[in-house]
């Protein structure tokens, strides 16, 4: 039996009717940000699932406009409906493809990220960075009773992440500066580093060295080691990590034994791109 919704009213104004030129296109934004709504914790609890309630309230749509946006999802077969509930259909898979795939991420990167997750037992990641954040696009995790938060689209900040220091200490020095002026440094742990003269230390060490470490300056009990991945004309624009517990493995383990396998592994991944 098809699954149909009863007719609704539109029962108040959009929030965001923006004005953003003659090439803006209302709608368009509208849609994208139904889509995003799919990655709110409020949908994540559901098991990615959200009910219309659910997109009008985090979009700041009327019912009318976020239930039409839906079932135009739904008709182009983006999202599906069992009548409370919509959820993405594999479809967005392929959407991501046209921004994995120039990247060198994919079946083939999965493959050397799993086997990188199998020599140390540990979850690896790749990452972007994304203004003052970086971004987590493909990811092997090993299964520990506890449950990692960090999935494909994870976002933390840049400064206090391995990845992200790796990224970071790619940018010329003029670029660097621009972004901790637009990124201030915050207290996120004890271990946090929040001086700016620090911090430089920080990247210059990782510029010589050709990995960051990242030390508790997260979250407490976390530590994480990250190289660069090589791209076109030797730039970088993602990079490799693999994360573990304090209890579990030291800082020198990270570099004795995480290391050596993490420069390895990213050296396939930047040959999967043609480099």
């Amino acid at each position: 039996m098809s699954k149909t919704m009863t007719p609704e009213t539109d029962d108040g104004p959009d929030t965001d009717d923006d004005k953003r030129g003659s090439d803006f296109v209302v709608a368009v934004a509208r849609g994208m940000s139904i889509l995003e709504c799919f990655t709110s914790p409020a949908a994540v609890k559901q098991q990615g699932r959200m009910t219309l309630t659910d997109a009008a309230k985090l979009t700041g749509l009327s019912r009318g406009t976020a239930r039409r946006l839906l079932l135009t999802l739904k008709e182009i077969n983006y999202v599906d409906f069992d009548g409370k509930f919509f959820w993405l259909t594999p479809k967005l898979v392929n959407l991501s493809r046209g921004f994995l795939m120039p990247r060198g991420l994919g079946d083939g990167s999965s493959a050397i990220l799993h086997k990188l997750t199998e020599e140390l037992d540990e979850s690896a990641s790749v990452g972007i960075l994304d203004g003052a954040e970086i971004v987590y696009i493909d990811r092997a995790e090993i299964r520990r009773i506890y449950s990692s938060r960090i999935v494909n689209g994870t976002r933390l900040p840049a400064a206090y992440t391995s990845i992200g220091r790796v990224l970071l200490a790619s940018l010329a020095d003029e670029e660097l500066n621009r972004w901790l002026s637009a990124h201030p440094l915050k207290q996120l742990t004890p271990n946090s580093i929040t001086e700016r003269d620090r911090f430089w230390q920080e990247i210059s060490r990782i510029r010589s060295q050709g990995y960051a470490i990242n030390d508790e300056e997260l979250e407490i009990g976390i530590r994480s080691i990250a190289v660069p991945i090589m791209g076109a004309n030797h730039r970088i624009t993602t990079a490799l990590n693999a994360s573990t517990v304090t209890a579990r493995h030291s800082v020198d383990d990270l570099k004795n034994t995480f290391l050596p396998a993490l420069q390895k592994a990213a050296e396939k991944l930047s040959q999967t791109m043609g480099w």
